[in-house]
């Protein structure tokens, strides 16, 4: 593990299959499909159909197929988004896709503030928690919860600056073989949203653990998680580590 450790991120990222094996791969693809009630609300619906999630791991770089149309694919980084068709023809583009968003909790999606927000959340969803044995994060200890009568460790970890993800410092609870089953955090982009996310369901890769299902439940205003709106569902198999 690179950097300054931590005893429960150097034991989780053991349960994982370990940082350096994670290291000897460029990045990962998984087929997804994606639901809940989030898309809507944005007016940015998502038809659950199976897509390839493909992110590299040691640059912020995703590509998701099929976007919208059957032949359309989405690239993103940090700087720059967009939409090609089968063809190569660029069918929408926009840089600094981060500072376009209406931030309401109501506030309407185009399809490029779509695709920056799949961009980054694969991106984190791929590479967590194996990216933080990188140099530049930085982590906390937090006090544990109990889900569904097993105690979760948790740990707060600061993204370094300029990573894009959901915010820069984000909770994530291990269980007691190591594995992550829950990650909080608040959502820039969506009106500064509080969030639990729920991880289960592993199978290997090549040595290393991933989840083929993960649940995403806002948070209530006196930390109950709202039931009632299941805000995403992914479904993820097919995994592939080049």
């Amino acid at each position: 593990m690179r950097g300054k450790s931590h005893p429960l991120l150097e034991e989780a990222l053991e349960a994982h299959g370990g940082h350096a094996r994670w290291r000897a791969f460029r990045g990962i693809a998984s087929t997804i499909r994606t639901g809940g009630k989030l898309w809507e609300l944005k007016g940015a619906p998502l038809i659950p159909v199976p897509r390839r999630a493909t992110s590299e791991f040691r640059r912020q770089w995703t590509r998701v197929t099929p976007f919208g149309e059957p032949d359309w694919t989405m690239t993103w980084t940090p700087e720059h988004v967009e939409i090609t068709a089968g063809d190569g023809s660029v069918i929408a583009h926009r840089e600094n896709g981060r500072e376009a968003f209406d931030r309401s909790f109501k506030g309407q999606w185009d399809p490029l503030n779509l695709a920056y927000f799949n961009g980054y959340a694969m991106w984190t969803y791929h590479a967590a928690p194996f990216v933080f044995g990188e140099p530049g994060y930085e982590a906390r200890d937090v006090a544990p919860i109990d889900n569904e009568g097993v105690k979760l460790r948790g740990v707060a970890v600061r993204f370094p600056e300029g990573v894009h993800s959901h915010t820069r410092e984000q909770r994530f609870y291990f269980d007691p073989q190591g594995l992550l089953r829950r990650h909080d955090y608040t959502v820039d982009v969506w009106a500064d949203t509080p969030a639990a996310h729920f991880i289960s369901d592993y199978v290997d890769v090549d040595g290393l653990k991933y989840p083929t299902r993960r649940s995403v439940f806002t948070i209530k205003p006196d930390g109950a998680l709202d039931r009632d709106f299941t805000a995403v569902t992914i479904e993820l198999s097919d995994y592939a580590l080049f």
